[in-house]
């Protein structure tokens, strides 16, 4: 059995530099926007769609640029791993939370410190926004 989740995922900027951590519903750790990248779909597509489905942002694929592969346990799934390609897409427009999100928040240096974050967002994906 294949114990890999497939997903890509937004180091989403703001105008103002902060991040953008999401909560969905019924779990506890904050991580990146995005999701599960469906069979035969690119990457990119699959961040643009959940982009649009979880927070009514519409981007450009041409302009997320990938940072690479990351894996590491999931937060949400026990026994599971995650294999992330992760892309940064910079953002001028509002977020609207939908679908299974539950809580979004802007995040900059270490005004995260509260929250739980899922492994990957914690070990992988933050020290590469702090190196920004």
């Amino acid at each position: 059995m294949n114990r890999t989740i497939h997903i890509a995922a937004a180091l989403l900027i703001g105008p103002d530099g902060k991040t953008l951590l999401v909560r969905k519903r019924n779990t506890l750790a904050f991580m990146q926007p995005g999701g599960k990248i469906e069979p035969g779909e690119q990457p990119v597509h699959a961040l643009a769609r959940e982009l649009d489905e979880e927070l009514g942002v519409r981007i450009d694929p041409a302009q997320a640029q990938y940072l690479g592969a990351f894996s590491a346990p999931a937060a949400n799934e026990p026994g599971f791993e995650v294999k992330c390609e992760l892309f940064r897409v910079d953002v001028a427009e509002a977020v609207n939370i939908a679908a299974e999100i539950e809580e979004a928040v802007w995040v900059e240096g270490d005004s995260h410190g509260h929250l739980e974050l899922a492994p990957l967002t914690r070990d992988h994906i933050l020290p590469i926004y702090a190196a920004l």
